[in-house]
């Protein structure tokens, strides 16, 4: 590796780190945001509070979900809705066995939102690593949990490829420098006179810590949950209603790469600023879909509050009105319901009787059904489709 090829070597960048940008190309996205944050937090002004425990239980748990799903691990949606639920004290009825690993990640998430404006320590820091890793192992590697790394293997690296042909994408700092390092980022997040717009300093955060990579593992996730913790201070509010991690993952490519290549740019992060407040627009806009989606399950469940149903009933046809992709068969309904197949047929035909679920045009093998469009206003994307296989 060439000396100085990377942002935090000094003697290449002499200015870390201080954060370059211009402020005037970032003037219209900033714009962009704050007026796609002021439409959704106005119509989330018009909702009741169910409403609003709703959107936002539904929003944490979309950034659970692809944090995780982001560094490739996935996670039980399920039973991270279930937890979330528990800690929110929102009544979702029935509710998943309890996942440790889940539980950790969760407590993460919920822990940088919620309370966004305690100050970020090493303490804390080093609980949501501990939270992550419960067992001290990352797949089958043993790692140092709830403490910097020290580079006892080499150097801290972000590689990809086969085995004595990697590409090394990014090198961190060398653990010497960390105690240092750290002080000097933890006095500049919990600077509550900082000069720097609250929306730039969520991106700067981000930057900062993934750079650092302090951590032997969960570096992204951590850095996430920072990048959250100043979004929840820059919103004035402990209410999740939109998730980054799910729109990062939806572009998960261009976030590697605008990270490596911010890496090797100097000291103006503009660019990486730009393509941060992009993103973030793009999932204030797409918290509006998942605002309409509540809704619509409310006014279902309003229409069908004087018709009969079994718990397997109710359950599915949450599932269908939290976002089920892709048809359901009666063996996936039978697998969901913990029931027989032929007791999945029979809870479609009822609802069907009922007029809450309705057949396709389709037939024969293609037969599958849907929920009734008058239900909750709008038909729903996932359906049912009979004894089709997967």
């Amino acid at each position: 590796m060439n000396y100085g090829e990377y942002i935090w070597q000094s003697p290449h960048w002499p200015n870390w780190p201080n954060w370059q940008y211009d402020l005037a190309v970032l003037a219209e996205p900033l714009a962009a945001v704050s007026r796609a944050q002021g439409l959704l937090f106005g119509r989330l002004a018009d909702v009741g509070m169910a409403l609003r425990d709703e959107a936002s239980l539904s929003a944490l748990t979309q950034d659970v979900v692809q944090t995780s799903a982001i560094e490739g691990e996935t996670l039980n949606v399920a039973s991270v809705r279930s937890s979330v639920a528990r800690r929110l004290g929102v009544d979702i009825g029935a509710l998943a066995p309890a996942d440790r690993h889940v539980e950790g990640v969760v407590d993460m998430v919920l822990d940088a939102t919620s309370n966004a404006t305690a100050p970020l320590t090493t303490k804390r820091l080093f609980g949501w690593h501990a939270a992550l890793f419960p067992t001290g192992y990352s797949g089958i590697s043993r790692i140092h949990v709830g403490t910097w790394r020290d580079d006892s293997t080499g150097p801290m690296q972000v590689l990809s490829g086969p085995i004595g042909r990697e590409k090394i994408h990014f090198e961190a700092p060398p653990a010497s420098r960390l105690p240092a390092e750290m002080d000097r980022f933890l006095a500049w997040l919990n600077n509550t006179h900082a000069k720097e717009p609250a929306l730039l300093r969520a991106g700067l955060g981000h930057l900062w810590f993934v750079t650092l990579h302090p951590l032997d593992d969960g570096n992204g996730r951590v850095a996430r949950a920072i990048g959250d913790l100043l979004l929840a201070r820059a919103d004035g509010s402990t209410q999740r209603f939109y998730s980054l991690s799910a729109q990062i993952q939806r572009d998960r490519k261009a976030y590697y790469d605008i990270l490596e290549l911010t890496q090797k740019r100097g000291m103006d992060v503009t660019g990486w600023l730009e393509w941060f407040l992009a993103t973030l627009q793009k999932a204030v806009e797409h918290a509006h879909g998942t605002l309409d989606q509540v809704l619509v399950k409310t006014k279902f469940w309003q229409r069908a509050a004087t018709i009969p149903m079994n718990e397997r009933q109710i359950k599915v046809l949450n599932r269908l009105l939290d976002g089920f992709e892709g048809k359901l068969t009666t063996r996936k309904w039978a697998a969901i319901a913990k029931c027989s197949q032929d007791t999945a047929l029979r809870d479609i035909t009822e609802l069907v009787q009922y007029e809450v679920l309705q057949k396709t045009a389709a037939g024969g093998r293609s037969t599958h059904y849907e929920v009734r469009a008058f239900m909750a206003d709008d038909s729903v994307s996932g359906s049912v489709e009979r004894n089709c296989g997967y």
